[in-house]
């Protein structure tokens, strides 16, 4: 069964003045252990589809199920839970909590979730030194590099153990010796642990890596094709 499902998505901004429509019937499944890019030129709805899968924002018509579960139906409290305990997101800008330290930005989900405190300190510890940063715990993030960040964001996003992980334009900020690091540390999490990623990207590099490549075009699929 799909992890996650769109059924005939569409999303229309400004429908009773200049309308925009941002995605059209828009019907993809991702399984478990997919690493998959979507991609296509500015303007696609590759953000806009992201933020449909993830719950953060709600489609015109269509469906989105994580699990089978309808997040189109959810009242926005129940939503902003099942986000907590079942997707992760990695940002552009990586939005981090400026004030806090490495390992406070890795654990707070999991305190928001009421984990113990023992399993938090094991797995944020196991999570920071998974990304690199094992010795950078203390740091704030105005005290790391940008990939140091979005290495401290990939784990923040894996810390909740979400069903997926949502990436939107995760090198875009990046040098390229950071976002080879970057990619070959999701890709490792992918192929060793079955972590699911889903990228939206502009980056011919995180393309490369992609296994499969969901193509759109004035906010409809135009491609979806496998690759080695």
């Amino acid at each position: 069964m799909p992890i996650v499902a769109t059924e005939k998505l569409c999303k229309t901004y400004n429908p009773d003045t200049v309308p925009v429509h941002a995605l059209r019937q828009v019907s993809i499944a991702i399984e478990p252990g997919e690493f998959t890019s979507i991609v296509g030129p500015s303007g696609s709805g590759k953000t806009t589809l992201l933020n449909m899968i993830g719950g953060l924002d709600k489609p015109t018509s269509g469906r989105v199920l994580v699990d089978n579960v309808d997040l189109t139906a959810m009242k926005d409290s129940h939503l902003i839970d099942f986000r907590l305990r079942n997707i992760g997101f990695v940002f552009q800008h990586y939005n981090l909590i400026p004030v806090f330290t490495a390992y406070e930005n890795v654990s707070f989900l999991m305190l928001l979730q009421k984990r113990g405190r023992q399993e938090m300190h094991r797995r944020t510890n196991e999570l920071l030194d998974a990304v690199g940063l094992g010795g950078r715990k203390h740091a704030r993030p105005r005290e790391m590099s940008g990939g140091q960040q979005q290495r401290v964001a990939v784990a923040r996003a894996l810390a909740s153990e979400p069903k997926f992980i949502l990436a939107d334009e995760p090198t875009a900020n990046l040098d390229s010796d950071s976002a080879m690091n970057l990619l070959g540390i999701m890709s490792r999490m992918n192929r060793e642990k079955n972590v699911t990623f889903v990228f939206s990207t502009h980056d011919p590099r995180v393309i490369k890596r992609a296994r499969r490549v969901i193509t759109l075009v004035d906010g409809a699929v135009d491609q979806d094709q496998p690759q080695n």
